[in-house]
């Protein structure tokens, strides 16, 4: 049995590779739960696993218990599936990680067009006229817009990621030019510029560059600067893959949730649970938190990527069928 994706055929089965497969599963599999305990922490209050090391041992029994129970499940997985090939793996892996993509962009869009409208009708006072005086001062109100009009908006872009296909990547950098050339002639033709019209174009912006990383290194887009690569056969490409994605690629990505992630007051959860605003305030768009946010979301995006790139590099290096010819952009 085979299946094909973006042109390549992808046999289901293969020779059995149980320690490659343990580790990009079980790096995954750590990967959900280190976002589980994240929401245990800043939601719940739970202790983090340092808590260990403490007095307030006790606190983190549940983290370690969600940990266990992920790794254990990787592992079950991989040997329940012993035949299953690398770039079977990789590609399912790969598949879901451009519905995650798809969901956050289609996300993005509809946050961005329903909040800036709402950042205009207060600028201008028009607010108080279509809706009730209370309505009107919590839509003033991040605490409000974020958990009563973004989160619908972005469960809303999951729900129709599901039912398409294409990524959305251009429909957004149109939707940026369009952004940013509406600034020009409503500044320089009508002397008319607002605070969350610059919003805009940053939110889609930030959005558009790091949801897309992770789709590039997918398709070889990223540029390589070196002297020896491009000279390389398959399966030593294959080796220097494998190698790269676990010690430079996946390492970075851990590093970004380690630092951003680490307790209620890290550089990436203390904005999202505050639903953090710019310095603008009522008169710009209630976005920054999320654009917080979006450091996380390219790190767990591209550690998923890379974890389906290391099967398809070690696939390589076993010179196994089903290769994926992209030339890599040699500088």
């Amino acid at each position: 049995m085979a299946v094909t994706d973006d042109a390549v055929e992808v046999p289901r089965f293969g020779d059995p590779a149980p320690v490659t497969r343990i580790l990009g599963w079980s790096i995954l599999s750590v990967l959900v739960a280190f976002l589980i305990n994240n929401i245990l922490v800043i939601g719940y209050g739970f202790e983090t696993l340092s808590s260990l090391f403490s007095d307030a041992w006790g606190g983190a029994v549940v983290p370690v218990l969600v940990y266990v129970a992920a790794l254990c499940a990787s592992v079950g997985y991989v040997l329940r599936s012993a035949n299953t090939s690398l770039r079977w793996d990789a590609r399912a892996i790969h598949n879901f990680n451009k519905y995650l993509i798809r969901s956050f962009l289609r996300s993005v869009f509809k946050v961005g067009v329903v909040d800036a409208s709402l950042a205009f009708l207060r600028v201008e006072k028009i607010l108080p006229t279509l809706v009730s005086e209370g309505m009107a001062s919590d839509l003033g109100r991040s605490h409000f817009v974020g958990p009563y009009i973004h989160i619908p908006l972005i469960v809303a872009g999951f729900v129709i990621a599901a039912f398409t296909r294409t990524l959305g990547f251009t429909w957004l950098a149109l939707m940026i030019v369009g952004a940013e050339l509406s600034i020009v002639i409503s500044r320089f033709v009508f002397s008319y510029e607002q605070a969350l019209m610059g919003d805009l174009v940053r939110y889609w912006y930030a959005a558009l560059f790091l949801f897309a990383s992770a789709y590039t290194l997918f398709d070889e887009g990223h540029v390589r600067v070196d002297v020896l690569y491009a000279g390389f056969t398959t399966k030593t490409r294959g080796f220097v893959n494998a190698i790269g994605s676990i010690f430079l690629g996946i390492s970075t990505c851990w590093v970004i949730l380690g630092v951003g992630l680490n307790g209620k007051q890290a550089i990436i959860n203390a904005p999202v649970a505050n639903f953090e605003i710019t310095q603008s305030g009522a008169v710009g768009m209630f976005v920054k938190y999320q654009m917080a946010a979006f450091l996380a979301i390219f790190a767990v995006t591209m550690l998923i990527q890379f974890v389906s790139y290391f099967f398809e590099a070690v696939a390589d290096y076993r010179q196994e069928a089903g290769h994926l010819d992209h030339e890599p952009a040699a500088h």
